[in-house]
């Protein structure tokens, strides 16, 4: 009987040591000290800047790729951009980057888009480092919060929020100037 019970405990202790092995073998997640990413104190940033999307005339940096319902939502739409950003209200002004990603008419009973973007800056400190916004943007609301949800380069482990303002819209060419004030926590 105490063979038996032996037996039993050498298999048990046996399995134990083999998951834990096996546990460590397979391990893919580990966690590290901020410094090993020289992470430094957090900041937060402020930008300020104008979106232009351009949709009519002979350069558009907005194109749709599927047209919406023919209804007063335009729900289904979805619109490619690469759009310049600008530090003025000007076309003309100077250019801090660009804006890139989509947005589609989400909503059915309302105009409200889905905003899928990354704001990639090719001027100054930031050259290089991107900030990536998603979220709702019901655009006949006079300000529309968006969550910033990432980044890249000087932008690594980012989080924060835009909010959208639209300073012009041409409702024949559907060309729209918004201005866009992004707060950033951001190491």
């Amino acid at each position: 009987m105490a063979s038996k019970f032996a037996s039993l405990g050498f298999l048990v202790l046996s399995m134990a040591i083999i998951s834990s092995a096996m546990a460590k073998e397979y391990s893919f997640a580990s966690n590290l000290d901020p410094k090993v990413l020289r992470l430094k104190e957090e900041k937060l940033t402020h930008f300020h800047m104008y979106w232009h999307d351009v949709v009519g005339g002979t350069k558009p940096t907005s194109v749709a790729v599927l047209p919406g319902l023919s209804n007063s939502t335009l729900f289904g739409l979805v619109n490619m951009f690469d759009n310049p950003l600008t530090v003025g209200p000007d076309p003309k002004s100077q250019l801090v980057g660009k804006s890139q990603g989509l947005y589609a008419s989400a909503a059915q009973q309302e105009i409200g888009l889905l905003m899928a973007m990354n704001f990639a800056f090719t001027y100054g400190k930031y050259n290089g480092s991107s900030i990536t916004i998603l979220g709702r943007n019901p655009i006949l609301n006079t300000v529309r919060e968006m969550p910033v949800v990432g980044g890249s380069g000087r932008f690594r482990f980012a989080r924060g929020y835009a909010e959208a303002r639209t300073h012009f819209f041409n409702a024949t060419s559907l060309d729209a100037i918004v201005e866009y004030n992004i707060y950033v926590l951001h190491y």
